[in-house]
């Protein structure tokens, strides 16, 4: 059974947001002020609704208790907004509230009113792309909470032909090696820790930031 999504703000990331959801199989309902924007996203998710969703009558008729989540996306032009809408939603009982936060001060009410989880959109990119221009053969990653994060890089040249027992990752950089990319189109294998890497093979690694800094820092 497909999840049951609301998004609430339809901006740049709102608008991505609900596209990536849907392209993925959930069933979208997206919400937003303004009509432009609603007109938009309905050409892909599964319902789109004008409406103020700091209106309580309003809000209620779109039976947040019965989404999987919902996802408070707000723009920075409409603090008060979110912070209501936030409130009324758990006052509702949606099971499962993410709101987007602008600076600490509106973080800490968010948590306050009842958000589940809060993120910041543009300083978790900005400290991905960061690492992207820092470290060039970081291919990707993926922030899992806790200073956890799943990285995909390519192979250094100082780990061609050694094998994952000599390297020592663990001990030495606190670094796991989840999965091994290999071949042409590349497939995602087990990594076999007593097998030789090659020079075009790629690591899917769960570690902190700060683990693959050291890593490829000697590279």
């Amino acid at each position: 059974m497909a999840l049951q999504i609301m998004i609430i703000g339809l901006g740049n990331f709102g608008m991505t947001l609900a596209k990536n959801l849907a392209e993925k199989g959930a069933e979208v309902l997206a919400v937003d002020r303004n009509k432009d924007l609603v007109d938009e996203a309905a050409e892909f998710v599964t319902e789109a609704v004008c409406m103020d969703a700091a209106d309580e009558s309003e809000l209620e008729k779109l039976r947040p208790k019965e989404r999987d989540a919902v996802v408070c996306a707000i723009g920075a032009d409409s603090r008060e907004s979110s912070i209501l809408c936030t409130a009324l939603l758990r006052q509702m009982g949606a099971p499962m509230i993410a709101a987007r936060v602008h600076d600490k001060i509106h973080e800490r009410i968010l948590k306050l009113v009842g958000a589940h989880l809060v993120f910041n959109p543009e300083e978790e990119y900005g400290k991905r792309f960061a690492n992207k221009i820092l470290y060039h053969n970081l291919i990707s990653d993926t922030y899992l909470g806790n200073d956890l994060q799943l990285t995909e890089i390519r192979i250094q040249p100082f780990m061609v032909g050694k094998t994952l027992v000599q390297l020592a990752m663990p001990t030495r950089y606190g670094i796991i090696v989840a999965a091994l990319r290999r071949g042409d189109p590349p497939k995602i294998l087990r990594p076999d820790p007593n097998e030789p890497l090659q020079a075009e093979d790629r690591l899917l690694l769960v570690c902190s930031e700060s683990a693959i800094a050291r890593l490829l820092k000697e590279s």
